[in-house]
């Protein structure tokens, strides 16, 4: 596996002014734009994520409610919907495929500390969720998850490590329940 790299320390904020500038620029758009808009505009949002550098297929559907930190590191397939109050904590990139449900108050989070050093520097992997996968309301995807394709993850499931294809995992930290199996 691979050492997470290091971008920003807790004590000496690394990031450069144009990405900050660039986050708070999205953020004041989102507010006035895209967070007030009604519901069913989804094209409207999708818009304005492709405009900050969003990757989006086609008829992808992100609630108002929902918030992505850096949608310059966010690509979504076609048909794919991020929930009521998704956080998309993107400071790496995050990759969902097609067929995607993101369900309410799920927290998609690309980052944490180095528990091991002194400053505890930010590090950050991307998450990739496969095709046809559901992340059930309010479930936790940490930094490096891949969700495979078909996947379940279960509600309040707390998602540390990568999830098979086509299996259904629940529970903190997120176990095996038994494999995805469609009907017909």
């Amino acid at each position: 596996m691979d050492a997470p790299k290091v971008r920003l320390s807790c004590y000496v904020n690394r990031h450069s002014g144009a990405d900050k500038c660039a986050r708070w620029v999205w953020f004041v758009f989102w507010l006035l734009f895209c967070r007030l808009s009604p519901r069913h505009l989804h094209c409207w949002r999708a818009l304005a994520l492709r405009l900050f550098g969003a990757k989006l297929g086609r008829k992808c559907a992100v609630l108002p409610s929902a918030r992505i930190r850096a949608p310059w590191n966010l690509t979504m397939g076609d048909f794919s919907c991020l929930s009521d109050r998704v956080d998309c904590y993107s400071v790496d990139k995050i990759t969902i495929g097609a067929n995607v449900v993101v369900s309410q108050d799920v927290f998609l989070c690309c980052a944490s500390h180095d528990i091991t050093s002194a400053h505890m520097e930010l590090t950050y992997r991307p998450i990739v969720i496969g095709s046809q996968a559901w992340v059930a309301a309010r479930a936790f995807i940490g930094p490096g998850v891949t969700v495979g394709e078909g996947a379940v993850v279960g509600a309040c499931a707390v998602v540390t490590k990568d999830v098979a294809p086509w299996t259904v995992v629940a529970g903190n930290p997120a176990a095996f329940v038994k494999r995805r199996e469609l009907r017909g």
